[in-house]
């Protein structure tokens, strides 16, 4: 396959670190804003609730990227690419969601986790189809 191929999966994984590095520089931010110094990861409810969507964005890109890629490479660059789309959106509904208040970040968070769970699922089918096939 040719570079270009990869180009959809590719701007979809630039634009996942685009909404995580906005998550952090909101975190730095808030530290600022409610005067929470560093280490302290607590004192403010909104400052901890910006701190949370830094956190759990990170925690999902770690399972998102790889699986991302997998499914590019095993099943179709194209679906790949508009799978993680959703996730990035979705992400970004939970980031605002859940900046608002906590119990708002509900839909946001389990959208971006069936687009995960998709995106896992065409993964372990495409290479085991790879495997015997």
């Amino acid at each position: 396959m040719q570079i270009e191929t990869y180009a959809w999966t590719s701007l979809i994984t630039v634009l996942s670190l685009i909404v995580y590095f906005a998550t952090a520089i909101n975190v730095g931010r808030a530290r600022s804003k409610y005067e929470i110094k560093p280490p302290a990861t607590t004192g403010n409810p909104d400052f901890e609730r910006a701190f949370r969507i830094q956190q759990n964005t990170l925690e999902q890109l770690v399972f998102f990227l790889p699986l991302l890629w997998l499914f590019t490479l095993f099943v179709n660059p194209l679906w790949g690419a508009v799978i993680g789309g959703v996730w990035v959106l979705d992400r970004i509904i939970f980031a605002i969601g859940y900046s608002l208040a906590a119990e708002k970040r509900t839909i946001g968070f389990v959208l971006s986790m069936f687009a995960s769970l998709s995106l896992l699922i065409g993964s372990l089918i495409g290479i085991i189809k790879a495997l015997i096939g």
